[in-house]
């Protein structure tokens, strides 16, 4: 984080000092809320969780270096507190934010902000010194912690945001006011909170209600090929830029084809020129995002050569998400393991079809969550695409909406050995064990909770193979 003293800190987030000798003294290193994370001149944030409290840890991090720490009742160390941490959290990072003069880029989606997210980070950065989300850390502490990791020198803060109700993201905007604020889908993921893909597209939209207006420098990016998010330029009073492979897209692909090993390429036209990509990242889905981020860049100045090259030299930098290892023996395994929504899924085993072409194909796939009245039909769905494309076993793993999968694969015509339900992920691996041959492909997905990252792991550990793409 800028330095900042203590005194101020204590004034920005409306706290009284408690057991500080010297409030002079600065938070030079980091905002965590994690005791393991703290260095010297750290600020350690005091949440109450469901089972650790922050507060128990004070000592210790005052010890290991930290400045202070920012709690909700003394805690016989130097300390600021405050009637609510969040909050106090949240207005530090705004303060930040102002006094930095970064330009802030926000975005939103139901499917693909962290890859996204990943490769505006990456083209970004051969411009001006970038920081960006770590993993799908976007909602109200992640955020913010995100936001306090900028320094003087940052240029461009890149924070992704995460909704799972109404008026969440208009409370993200609020902390960190965006001046670049990008939508890029509307879908069905936490439709089962939310109500509705109506719902999820007004809270989706509140992201462009928050940018300031075209004349103040307010630039909203939105998908012209998903009708929900481009009807969002009426609610938003910023220049509006439109990226898809619509003809009347500001920002589009032609020509888009896969290499033989899945990989896409297609020409990117922007509005200061043309240039050829031919991406290291897996699957055609790749190619909105990768628009997406060339929509992002172009506004901030880049040139379409200069986009093309980062985008065609961009990976993954998040966990489990198109992860590809190689195996000696030849079996490429696909660990997209980290969430799972019915868009991601059906996007996933495209990506499985192209990658596949010629080879034995297996889709290890487990519950979808948070799908509401949507589950039973969407489960259904995902297991008869897995038939239409023709993938060579269908694995399903759990409970109720693992048998939904396969049912519908079974109904889609499966009739024989193609498809599976096993209990539990250890079943999954003892089958993948026995049955799999050189040369075949594995995708492994689920929402997180169902852990399948145990499946991809074991399927590698120890094979010395290399991860193809990072």
């Amino acid at each position: 984080m800028i330095a900042l003293s203590l005194a101020e800190i204590a004034s920005v987030v409306g706290g009284q000092t408690h057991d500080i000798p010297d409030p002079s003294v600065q938070v030079t290193g980091r905002v965590v809320r994690d005791s393991r994370e703290v260095e010297p001149g750290s600020l350690f944030v005091a949440f109450v969780g469901e089972r650790v409290d922050g507060h128990d840890f004070a000592a210790s991090v005052v010890e290991a270096g930290a400045a202070a720490v920012l709690a909700s009742r003394p805690v016989g160390v130097p300390a600021i507190v405050v009637d609510d941490v969040q909050t106090a959290l949240g207005a530090l990072a705004r303060h930040v934010v102002e006094r930095l003069g970064a330009t802030l880029v926000a975005l939103t989606g139901s499917a693909g902000k962290t890859s996204t997210k990943d490769l505006i980070a990456q083209v970004l950065q051969r411009k001006a010194p970038t920081v960006f989300t770590p993993g799908s850390l976007n909602n109200e502490i992640g955020l913010p912690l995100t936001a306090l990791s900028a320094t003087e020198e940052t240029r461009f803060l890149v924070l992704e945001m995460g909704a799972r109700g109404i008026g969440h993201i208009r409370y993200l905007t609020d902390l960190t006011p965006p001046k670049v604020g990008l939508v890029l889908n509307v879908g069905t993921a936490h439709i089962g909170e939310f109500g509705g893909r109506e719902q999820i597209a007004q809270a989706k939209g509140e992201l462009v209600e928050g940018l300031p207006p075209a004349e103040a420098g307010g630039v909203a990016i939105l998908n012209a090929d998903d009708p929900l998010v481009r009807a969002m330029a009426s609610r938003t009073k910023a220049r509006v830029i439109l990226f898809g492979e619509s003809g009347e897209a500001d920002v589009r692909a032609e020509n888009v084809t896969l290499t033989g090993s899945g990989q896409p390429s297609f020409s990117l036209h922007t509005p200061s020129g043309c240039s050829d990509v031919t991406m290291r990242l897996y699957g055609e889905h790749h190619v909105s995002n990768a628009l997406a981020a060339a929509a992002v860049a172009h506004e901030l100045g880049m040139s379409a050569d200069e986009i093309a090259t980062a985008l065609s030299e961009a990976g993954t930098l998040s966990r489990w998400r198109m992860e590809v290892t190689e195996r000696p023996d030849g079996v490429t395994v696909v660990n997209d393991a980290y969430n799972a929504n019915p868009e991601s899924m059906r996007a996933a085993l495209r990506a499985l079809a192209a990658m596949g072409k010629g080879r034995r194909t297996w889709a290890v796939l487990g519950q979808m969550a948070e799908l509401g009245d949507e589950a039973l039909a969407e489960h259904d769905a995902v297991g008869r695409l897995a038939v239409r494309l023709n993938v060579s076993k269908l694995v399903a793993v759990g409970g109720r909406e693992a048998s939904w999968l396969q049912l519908g694969a079974y109904n889609e015509g499966s009739w024989g050995e193609e498809s599976v339900h096993v209990s539990d992920t250890q079943a999954a691996i003892d089958l993948l064990r026995s049955q799999l041959r050189p040369g075949d492909v594995v995708l492994v997905k689920a929402s997180r909770s169902v852990g399948l990252e145990r499946v991809a792991e074991a399927l590698v550990e120890g094979t010395e193979g290399e991860v193809a793409v990072r």
